[in-house]
């Protein structure tokens, strides 16, 4: 009991003297200073390359590609390495290495079509910044509803400009704003109590189907029905819709290439894959040696995150912490999930600190008051798990889901009506 007080007193103390909004403000204005001020000094130099020698937007590349590739009415070649490797040449037109698979379903090759009128570069500018603008709207969305951060539009954008996969799916022109978009617009048919909305949200993430591990079993385990209707039938009628716009063929190809992603991924530039990778799957292969081992447990521990999520979503706690278990859920059973698509957090950290700031007296607040501000900043220590194999930002999201755990039991379950 001494032991349980200490630690209490010590987690107290802690966000007392260094979570103060001061300190915070300080350490996101250096950290928006040290990530932002690279990419105009790396950026600058002309052409393709930057001043790294990396190609500028590089994961932008079998985007689009893809994208001419459908545009052009070649359709069925968008899973084929030749062509992939044929397309990259007649961009970088010169000897490379590089070696960046499409993975994504045709229906994302026919949304990104529009910019292949476009040279590369100007075509990746101007999804990055399309990307950024949806990254905006999305924050002030979910910032609009918490009323306790109302007062500080200054920090929450300030915060939201330093936080880390932001930086790295910028530079890298990735998608992850498209899955951020679908769990916003989840969140705000919730808040509406818009549960058939809210499962036709979940359902578009179907072009990513990674972050549809957890969210199903999730519902189903949970019993809300609506939700988890809307989210299949949104799911099948993209897949329906992509089947016969492309037909049998391309939809077999894609199918295939799903079902052996990791072949392609060993195969591709990320021979570093699993460092940049922050769920339960890469958690366990840089920490176990013995590949089945690692498997077993990141089934198992998957299983427990889904089970306590559940639990959570049952509860009567708000729907902040209850979407907050969702996300978190989706991330860590997540079998590839890169640093750059943690930008899904995003409105659980805004949430959970809207919540923080609310619930000033609750036993449990300065405790996730720490774990917010880790799930924050970990992201930025992944590399290091390359030698640590310990990809501590897992752990810090595993104790933000078991804390959330924590905070429903004292609440009632609710009426399963959805």
């Amino acid at each position: 009991m001494t032991a349980q007080l200490f630690t209490e007193s010590a987690r107290r103390t802690l966000a007392a003297k260094c979570l103060t909004p001061r300190r915070l403000r300080a350490q996101a204005i250096v950290l928006a200073v040290c990530l932002w001020g690279v990419c105009p000094v790396d950026f600058a130099t002309p052409g393709l390359f930057d001043r790294a020698g990396n190609i500028k937007f590089q994961d932008f590349l079998p985007l689009y590609i893809s994208a001419r590739l459908v545009a052009e009415h070649r359709p069925a070649e968008l899973y084929s390495p030749q062509t992939a490797a044929q397309g990259m040449q007649e961009i970088i037109r010169q000897p490379s290495t590089v070696r960046l698979p499409y993975l994504y379903g045709p229906q994302v090759a026919l949304f990104f079509s529009p910019l292949a009128r476009f040279s590369f570069l100007a075509a990746a500018g101007i999804w990055a910044a399309l990307s950024l603008l949806t990254y905006s709207i999305c924050i002030y969305l979910v910032w609009k509803r918490c009323p306790a951060l109302r007062s500080y539009p200054g920090m929450v954008a300030l915060a939201a400009l330093a936080f880390p996969p932001l930086f790295h799916f910028f530079v890298r022109a990735q998608i992850s704003a498209l899955v951020l978009a679908c769990f916003t617009a989840s969140f705000l048919a919730w808040d509406r109590h818009r549960d058939w909305l809210a499962g036709v949200a979940l359902g578009c993430l179907i072009f990513k189907p990674q972050f549809l591990v957890a969210i199903p079993l999730v519902l189903l385990l949970a019993r809300a029905w609506k939700p988890l209707t809307a989210l299949g039938v949104s799911a099948i009628t993209q897949l329906f819709f992509t089947r016969i716009y492309f037909g049998p063929a391309v939809m077999h190809a894609y199918l295939f290439t799903l079902l052996h992603m990791n072949q392609w991924l060993n195969a591709a530039e990320l021979s570093l894959a699993p460092i940049q990778m922050h769920s339960l799957r890469a958690f366990w292969t840089l920490l176990v040696p013995w590949p089945t081992a690692a498997f077993v447990l990141y089934v198992l521990t998957s299983i427990a995150a889904i089970i306590v999520a559940a639990s959570i979503w049952k509860s009567s706690s708000p729907l902040a912490l209850r979407f907050s278990a969702l996300t978190l859920a989706a991330v860590l059973v997540n079998p590839h999930l890169f640093v750059y698509d943690l930008l899904v957090l995003a409105p659980v950290l805004l949430l959970l600190a809207d919540w923080a700031t609310t619930e000033t007296k609750h036993p449990f607040t300065p405790t996730m008051r720490l774990l917010t501000y880790l799930g924050f900043t970990l992201p930025l220590l992944g590399p290091l798990s390359r030698w640590t194999h310990l990809q501590v930002s897992v752990l810090a999201l595993l104790a933000l889901l078991v804390l959330l755990s924590r905070i429903s039991l004292h609440q009632p379950s609710r009426p399963l009506r959805s």
